[in-house]
């Protein structure tokens, strides 16, 4: 229950301030000097912030006759501000011996603040049950990027990269802690908290290996394929190598039960009336596949060669992001489908970029299929074009 009395300030994730139930001030607020003001001092609630500090903050390398009269004109209008939005009257921000303080009278709770004392219990924690006990509330106190949309604030900045390290750290304690234990309920509910609030940092690892772990298969196996589309569309990339190796690692603990040999042949068997063109797969099955036929290869007879395929630009530059990226991939996709045979293998790399493994095939024929990529994927006059590569796949036993 928030007390009424308290000046609440949201720290993690976008800025806001509440007082008495009520938003004072969140993203909507215009005023920069007044929010720059409010983010720094009350960040440093305890011990104040140097009028020096203040100044290079607020007025940074302005060309300003009198910075110290800029900066009370500053501190002035935010304590009108302030008044306006319905604090009790206060000397909110007082100057003492070149420090600026924000007022005793009015309590402030941070959660930023909250955090870091959670993480000096987390140091202090005499066993097991108690460190992971603070491990998972500093990890569930902590709301996302310190100030996000501050990051060119080189202070904020700072603070950011400190906040992100301590939460790594909680995270990698409280996983270690509940892999012990086989708590696997709990590492995944952490894992999914965490992959919400720091995006395209790896941690549905964590996720999957409680799904594994647990037996749900299914779960991980739609988790892969999620996780997959999510870093391409917002990334334009496949996920890390981290990842790839976890699902391969992983993956070598997905048993079954013992069935008849028919019935799982059933199963591996792919639906051909759904098959038009090549075998599109995700990196990892990719990976395999070019590993068991870099294999194969010992035995002689056979030419296989790996096709990239990059979107660029009419200046010959990759595309890099946006909604035309998007649609040109999906155009791309299409386009090198159509242009493969069904034994060929895809893979969509990046955003704009495709890895092609023609197999038992010679180089004039990687010729032939550009030709019938660029035929299958250009529309009239436009400029943007594909780029491609092709080398061939040597057995390395």
């Amino acid at each position: 229950m928030e007390r009424q009395d308290v000046l609440y300030v949201r720290m993690f994730g976008n800025f806001q301030m509440h007082y008495g139930g009520r938003l004072l001030a969140g993203e909507r607020v215009k005023d920069t000097h007044f929010t720059s003001l409010m983010q720094i001092l009350l960040h440093n609630v305890a011990e104040g912030v140097s009028r020096d500090v203040l100044e290079e903050v607020l007025l940074g390398d302005r060309d300003i006759e009198n910075r110290h009269q800029a900066l009370q004109t500053i501190i002035y209008k935010s304590k009108q501000k302030l008044k306006r939005m319905g604090l009790p009257e206060a000397n909110y921000i007082k100057l003492e011996k070149g420090i600026y303080h924000w007022t005793p009278l009015i309590p402030v709770s941070e959660d930023a603040a909250v955090f870091d004392g959670l993480c000096v219990k987390v140091e202090e924690a005499l066993g097991e049950e108690e460190k992971l006990r603070w491990c998972l509330d500093a990890c569930y106190a902590y709301k996302g990027e310190f100030l996000s949309d501050y990051a060119g604030v080189i202070w904020a900045s700072a603070e950011a990269r400190r906040y992100r390290r301590k939460f790594c750290e909680c995270v990698e304690q409280a996983a270690r802690i509940l892999r012990k234990r086989q708590d696997w309920l709990r590492l995944e509910d952490l894992g999914r908290y965490v992959t919400g609030v720091a995006p395209f940092s790896d941690w549905e690892c964590l996720t999957m290996e409680a799904l594994v772990e647990s037996g749900r298969y299914e779960d991980a196996s739609r988790l892969y394929a999620d996780t997959v589309e999510s870093y391409l569309v917002e990334r334009g990339v496949s996920p890390s190598a981290k990842f790839a190796k976890m699902m391969d690692k992983l993956g070598n603990r997905m048993r079954h039960a013992y069935e008849a040999l028919d019935q799982i042949q059933g199963e591996l068997s792919e639906d051909m009336e759904d098959v038009q063109g090549g075998y599109q797969c995700p990196y990892p099955v990719f990976r395999g596949i070019y590993q068991i036929v870099s294999r194969m290869m010992e035995r002689g007879g056979q030419s296989v060669y790996l096709m990239s395929c990059t979107l660029v630009d009419g200046k010959g530059n990759p595309l890099r992001e946006g909604e035309k990226l998007k649609a040109l991939s999906a155009r791309l996709g299409d386009a090198i489908r159509n242009s493969v045979r069904h034994g060929d293998v895809i893979n969509q790399y990046g955003g704009g970029q495709f890895l092609i493994l023609l197999i038992n095939t010679t180089r004039e024929n990687c010729d032939v299929i550009e030709r019938r990529i660029n035929r299958n994927f250009t529309v009239g006059r436009e400029r943007t074009g594909i780029q491609y590569h092709v080398n061939s796949v040597i057995c390395e036993a």
